[in-house]
């Protein structure tokens, strides 16, 4: 057993290219040749990215180069990410996050909200609910966010003299808001937000965005908000020594000329995201030219060098694959092969079950396949192609599958925001914490995506 367990990522290799194999020469009816090889390299992609047998940006660097090894696509297709506007706002999302950060406006802000606000246990779960999406404002990527504020409550945690059960509690709460909370705005969570409505095929201004997702993702944070209270009760009372808060914000001092200009370019590039449906301008590029000059002299000074370090290229190249998988999977008849395999026949007549239909089926998948993209590259596309025939907006399968699996985890592998913040150095909870709450959470999800079907209905999107 512990011989499996040392060479388990070399087991599981060898088991996705021998599942590859097998599919690449079986005979499935009704699927092209050009489909079965995209569903064999996906299916080997996938199992490597669930099992993490490498960093993902090695797995999609693989399967975006065996699609252009064995000329399934053109590379044209397989890298049509990178022609889009949403690689560039994820890009200018790290650089702003990055700046934010280590500007020290968003430990300000939270600093200031404490002493103002913070009394009690409960007052510390409200602040940090309240202060995640007022940063989701500001840091278009949920886990700067999230470690800023993991930093400000690790002070309150100390300074409180809270116990360590207390400790883990409050830790998690920071995290796991950022999960609902991220769905609010677009910018909210630049990476898998805008790749939801990239994957429908359709587009959504900010605000559109606002109105068709931000009340259902409230809705899911509020929900979200009451459930962690019920589970999560302190061990004694709370009393927060707001000296000590107010001595690490003496210690920042006055607004460095930094923190000014940090102020000025989130200001407009929040009137920029907001009113992309007035001037036109594509919130990549928007995104991308506040970066760029927030790095330029006499105008920027904000952003050195050193902060490109913060874009992630290997993420960048998951997301390509992730991308790909559901473009090339659409060309090559894979989607369709897929959806006829794995769905009912005929559409449910009501758009209650049909959501129902998509949660569950999204849910299970996410439990076995672990990654967020992951699932969205393989199930958004078998939605839209089995609700098309019913005339049904690509935004509305796109979106409830987005967030059945977006809102649900049960393991911390589930989902990268719980994930980054185990362990005492982050957000101090445990594997057992994520899953006392994750198991009820998925009646949280079902609701949710019920009452999307609700929402829709009357915003006309249904």
């Amino acid at each position: 057993m512990e011989q499996l367990k040392k060479y388990k990522k070399e087991i599981i290799f060898s088991l996705g290219i021998l599942i590859a194999v097998i599919i690449w020469n079986l005979n499935l009816p009704n699927l092209p040749a050009a489909g079965q090889k995209t569903l064999a390299l996906s299916l080997m992609t996938v199992v490597f990215w669930a099992a993490k047998v490498a960093h993902p940006g090695y797995v999609s660097a693989l399967f975006l180069s065996l699609l252009l090894i064995f000329k399934i696509a053109a590379p044209e297709e397989v890298f049509s990410l990178w022609s889009s506007s949403l690689i560039y706002i994820i890009i200018g999302a790290y650089l702003i996050a990055a700046a934010v950060k280590s500007s020290g406006l968003g430990e300000r802000i939270a600093y200031n909200f404490i002493i103002k606000y913070v009394d009690s246990y409960k007052s510390i779960i409200f602040s940090i609910f309240f202060l995640t999406i007022l940063l989701s404002l500001l840091i278009p990527h949920p886990w700067p966010r999230s470690f800023l504020i993991m930093s400000v409550m690790a002070v309150v945690i100390d300074s409180a003299s809270i116990s360590e059960n207390d400790g883990k509690k409050i830790g998690f709460a920071v995290f796991a808001f950022s999960v609902p909370i991220s769905m609010i705005f677009m910018t909210g969570d630049s990476t898998i937000n805008i790749l939801a409505v990239e994957m429908s095929g359709q587009s959504l201004s900010w605000l559109e965005w606002l109105y068709q997702m931000g009340v259902p993702a409230l809705f899911a944070s509020i929900l979200t908000l009451i459930l962690f209270l019920k589970i999560f009760q302190p061990e004694k009372k709370v009393v927060v020594n707001k000296e000590e808060i107010s001595k690490k914000l003496e210690d920042l001092g006055s607004f460095s000329t930094k923190e000014k200009r940090m102020i000025f370019w989130i200001a407009l590039a929040i009137i920029l995201w907001t009113t992309d449906s007035l001037h036109g301008i594509d919130l990549g590029w928007v995104t991308l030219v506040i970066a760029a000059l927030m790095g330029m002299p006499l105008v920027g000074n904000v952003l050195e060098a050193k902060d490109w370090s913060n874009v992630p290229l290997g993420i960048l190249f998951f997301l390509t694959a992730a991308v790909a998988i559901g473009r090339i999977g659409g060309s090559t008849g894979m989607n369709a092969w897929i959806a006829s395999v794995i769905l009912p026949a005929e559409l449910p007549a009501n758009i209650f079950v049909f959501a129902l239909m998509i949660v569950i089926i999204s849910m299970i998948m996410h439990m076995f396949l672990g990654s967020v993209i992951a699932v969205m590259g393989i199930a958004i596309p078998a939605f839209i192609i089995f609700a098309e025939g019913q005339g049904i907006n690509p935004l509305v399968p796109a979106l409830m599958t987005y967030s059945s699996i977006a809102l649900h985890y049960v393991f911390p592998f589930h989902h990268l925001n719980i994930l980054v913040g185990i362990g005492e150095n982050n957000g101090m909870y445990d594997n057992k914490t994520v899953i006392k709450f994750g198991l009820p959470l998925t009646i949280i999800i079902i609701i949710v995506v019920l009452f999307q079907a609700l929402w829709w209905q009357s915003t006309s999107l249904i």
